[in-house]
């Protein structure tokens, strides 16, 4: 299953989120550059239990480089595909998270969430002497924060069967449930490390993120954060939308809503939707021409229900400007 979108709209560009992700491609590229001292690398700035609790190994290393050591390890991956998934579930879960919670306090929780599942490696594998790296216990502690934020939001799942794609929408409680039950069957079957992953740290940041939360969300505001929450005031709505389309009587046409910003409606947009009836479900590109109001319609030829001798009537689709001028 892979996660393309939930159905919640931030209503702040998540710069956080976006500047997390950035500073761990950053951190891969500097990996990258390593060649054959990557090995080293990685055990110096990536999280070994041994150092910790093994007195002649942690004798070669400072305090500084110890403490450095519990930040710098949820920075580095493993690989391309490694450092992918995990930026686009951060994508996927963060930015809803970063919006309740706000920039600042949003990005204290996401490193406190990694130092959490990085402690939670060391105690289980208090002698271990591999190197663990990776954002994900960092993630798995958004994820948590989401699971209890918005347990009735909706996931655009795309699950490849053969060569066929298939779009489904699975509540967010599930998958992110579904999702938790899978690390810990792992962990328990695998003694908490297989193939390199570190299923514990997951586990860990997951129930660290559900219990934190409430922590912070009762921590007052400074303020601080407004001139960031103003700079940071989206201009565009959700470019991959979900169409829940409905029928009107005995018409063979089907009527959605699609979602724009004020600037959007002036100048037109580029959207891709997702229709969540009927067969097949695909993504259709969807072209707004500039210069569209509220409550007009956009018509999709043959995207309706299909009449008895197989002509199908068309997808209209209203505009719905989510911000409109004063």
């Amino acid at each position: 299953m892979i996660p393309l979108r939930d159905t919640i709209p931030a209503t702040a560009r998540p710069v956080v989120t976006y500047a997390i992700i950035s500073v761990n491609v950053l951190v891969y590229l500097l990996q990258m550059a390593q060649g054959p001292l990557l090995e080293r690398f990685i055990y110096f700035y990536g999280l070994v239990p041994a150092r910790y609790f093994v007195p002649q190994i942690a004798d070669y290393f400072s305090t500084g480089e110890q403490a450095f050591a519990l930040i710098s390890f949820m920075f580095l991956h493993g690989g391309f595909w490694h450092l992918l998934g995990n930026m686009w579930s951060l994508f996927i879960f963060g930015d809803n998270v970063e919006d309740r919670l706000g920039p600042l306090r949003y990005a204290a929780f996401y490193v406190l969430c990694g130092l959490a599942s990085g402690l939670s490696h060391l105690l289980i594998h208090r002698y271990s002497n591999i190197p663990t790296i990776g954002a994900s216990g960092a993630i798995a502690g958004v994820m948590g924060a989401y699971f209890i934020l918005f347990p009735r939001a909706r996931v655009l799942t795309l699950i490849p069967i053969l060569f066929i794609p298939y779009f489904i929408e699975i509540p967010s409680y599930f998958f992110l449930g579904i999702w938790f039950v899978m690390q810990f069957l792992n962990a328990a079957g695998s003694g908490g490390t297989a193939g390199g992953v570190a299923w514990w740290a997951h586990i860990g940041g997951f129930v660290f993120g559900m219990l934190a939360l409430k922590i912070f969300e009762l921590l007052p505001g400074t303020g601080a954060s407004a001139p960031l929450r103003r700079f940071a005031a989206r201009t565009t709505t959700d470019r991959l939308q979900l169409i829940r389309p409905t029928a009107r009587d005995d018409s063979f046409d089907l009527y959605g809503t699609v979602s724009l910003s004020a600037s959007e409606a002036r100048f037109g947009a580029h959207k891709l939707v997702s229709i969540s009836t009927g067969a097949p479900r695909r993504l259709l590109r969807v072209l707004v021409p500039p210069g569209v109001s509220h409550g007009s319609l956009i018509r999709l030829r043959r995207l309706g229900r299909t009449r008895s001798e197989g002509q199908r009537g068309d997808l209209l689709l209203r505009v719905s400007i989510v911000d409109p001028p004063a």
